[in-house]
């Protein structure tokens, strides 16, 4: 289950709603690590002074601001917290506009508003409310450390609550050479506008977002599994990995065998009767054997003796 990023409250006017602010989208990328060629361990960054290469604890680290080439003022937390919005935990909305009045370049980043106990009904309320007026609500929130601008929209049965980007942020398209003037001035004919007007019309169809996926992640994943199954797997040793006798994998299917057996038959190996037998077989040549073996070591016991008996002289 998702946890909320903050719970607070959703105003406009004197009505309050609380709410809780969740994640409206979520992470697919796939994610690489960088690793070392000659030995394939990770490649791991630190955070080194650049004049003296040593590495500096995240404690010794303070934020600051370069307003000239090689100076900086430092700034505590405090200052910091000193900047931001007093209502930390709060969507207050401070006007309603008209829904297509917002260009596309202003959406940034979208969050979803649900309601908390008890609270069904002033959300209820906004939100048809503003699908009766097409409007939505222009608002300022608090996420983290930051605030941010932001639209209240409904959609479907939610409340959308969506990042806007500040003027300040986006770039003129008068900064870069765009066409302009009227279509004559291209020598666009007439008749080239109505057969564009009937390609689009042709190729026109119903915004239906789940016919389309990211293809591109799915095709380089594909290629990660073809690698996994080939020789491009980097597979740490573990701490009690050592070499593995030659009958190893031998040993483990048979076991694996006579287990599924027994699970089959309902019965265990009658491991007594195995031994007993295996040792009536083999006792009689055992005897022979160690009886050959000490008639063998006895002049070797008397060598020893002596050994002994001059280390001790």
């Amino acid at each position: 289950m998702a946890r909320p990023i903050w719970t607070g409250t959703l105003s406009f006017g004197l009505l309050n709603v609380p709410v809780s602010l969740m994640s409206g989208e979520r992470s697919v990328d796939l994610h690489f690590r960088m690793l070392d060629n000659r030995s394939n361990t990770p490649v791991r960054y630190e955070r080194v002074n650049a004049e003296t290469g040593e590495e500096v604890p995240w404690k010794e680290i303070v934020k600051a601001f370069e307003y000239e080439k090689g100076s900086y003022v430092v700034l505590e937390p405090d200052d910091i917290k000193s900047a931001s919005s007093e209502g930390r935990e709060a969507v207050e909305v401070k006007t309603f506009v008209d829904a297509g009045s917002i260009g596309p370049e202003y959406y940034e980043k979208p969050y979803i508003l649900v309601p908390g106990k008890k609270a069904e009904k002033g959300y209820v309320l906004l939100r048809e409310t503003l699908k009766r007026t097409g409007k939505i609500g222009i608002a300022r929130v608090v996420i983290r450390t930051r605030e941010y601008l932001s639209a209240v929209m409904p959609r479907d049965n939610g409340l959308l609550l969506m990042l806007l980007r500040y003027p300040q942020e986006l770039v003129d398209a008068s900064d870069y050479k765009i066409p302009e003037g009227d279509v004559s001035d291209y020598r666009i004919t007439s008749k080239e506008m109505e057969m564009a007007e009937q390609l689009i019309e042709s190729m026109s169809d119903e915004w239906t977002p789940g016919d389309y996926r990211d293809e591109f992640r799915e095709r380089l994943r594909a290629v990660i599994e073809k690698r996994m199954k080939s020789k491009g797997v980097v597979t740490p040793p573990t701490e009690d990995e050592g070499e593995a006798p030659e009958n190893a994998s031998t040993n483990v299917v048979d076991f694996m065998a006579l287990l599924q057996k027994s699970l089959e038959t309902k019965h265990r190996t009658p491991a007594s009767k195995a031994a007993g037998k295996k040792t009536a077989e083999k006792k009689a040549p055992r005897k022979a054997a160690a009886k050959k073996s000490a008639s063998k070591k006895k002049p070797a016991v008397k060598t020893a003796k002596k050994t002994t008996r001059r280390k001790s002289a």
